[in-house]
């Protein structure tokens, strides 16, 4: 059946406004980006944006910050202040909520990142050795990059669990909702990671539709960051790149091994199989929460 013109009309709407609120969540972010190289190179935007683009946890850290902060912007004025969306609306839901949200969401990515890599080991494809450092450099680098990884997780559910998805949901129901906005273009986002694959894309299809489906469950936005905090930094703490970006882990060494459309290879296990059954896992424990009374 086609949609009839009004229908058609409402959602060539929810795209219009989600198209601008991206471009305006763009635009506060590469000027933020520009003042802060701006403080860092001390008046020299060129020298300072040299030090903010070195790879690292310090590179990881500004990036998230400031795309966090233009997409907070953005999600202000286009989500609050043009089309009149609540926190209810966006599942920004209270405090007592959320931090319950987010440490389930959390352990939920925690788990189902640990199940694609002991999968990738248990088959034969994957392998850790000892690297240098102690448990106490581990420990220290790795709360150190959770805590960069976490604004470029927050910033990301922003912008996709955020003002698109809602308004899209809205016009066009949540199923569609969650498979155009929340896993296609969730992946498309990530098409010029570094060695990034097909498959690859198919997964982050498959961890934004998993995110999506977090984003309804109690807890709303805030279970949807703590499962993709929870996914990244469980993978960063074991040595394993994260969407291609590799993290350095002092203590142990992870090696993806062969074939690498199993164990994903240097993107990474969301580049392999084992990523695949970890996701499809995880997604089938979020619609059971979903069924939940929201929040």
């Amino acid at each position: 059946m086609t949609a009839s013109r009004p229908e058609l009309r409402q959602v060539l709407k929810a795209i219009g406004w989600s198209i601008a609120f991206l471009l305006c969540g763009l635009a506060f972010t590469t000027l933020l980006l520009w003042a802060g190289a701006a403080v860092v190179g001390r008046g020299e935007v060129s020298a300072g944006m040299a030090v903010l683009q070195r790879p690292g946890g310090a590179q990881a850290l500004a990036a998230g910050t400031t795309q966090l902060a233009g997409f907070a912007l953005a999600t202000w004025l286009i989500g609050m202040r043009f089309l009149h969306l609540d926190r209810r609306a966006l599942r920004l839901v209270p405090a007592r909520f959320g931090i319950r949200g987010m440490v389930g969401g959390l352990g939920l990515g925690a788990a189902a990142a640990a199940l694609a890599l002991i999968a990738a080991v248990a088959a034969g494809s994957a392998y850790w050795s000892r690297d240098t450092g102690g448990p106490a450099e581990y420990a220290l680098q790795v709360l150190k990059t959770t805590a960069a990884l976490a604004p470029a997780a927050l910033s990301e559910e922003v912008m996709f669990r955020g003002v698109p998805l809602v308004l899209m949901a809205a016009v066009a129901g949540r199923a569609t909702a969650l498979v155009l906005v929340s896993a296609v273009t969730f992946a498309l986002f990530h098409w010029l990671n570094p060695n990034v694959t097909p498959l690859a894309i198919g997964n982050i299809a498959l961890a934004g539709l998993f995110l999506g489906v977090a984003f309804y469950a109690p807890g709303g936005l805030w279970t949807a960051f703590g499962a993709h905090l929870g996914w990244n930094a469980t993978l960063a703490a074991l040595d394993a790149p994260v969407s291609g970006l590799p993290f350095r882990i002092p203590l142990l060494d992870y090696h993806a091994g062969e074939p690498s459309w199993l164990s994903g290879g240097q993107f990474g296990p969301e580049g392999g199989l084992v990523a695949t059954l970890a996701l499809a896992v995880a997604i089938a424990v979020a619609v059971r929460w979903t069924g939940k009374e929201p929040a």
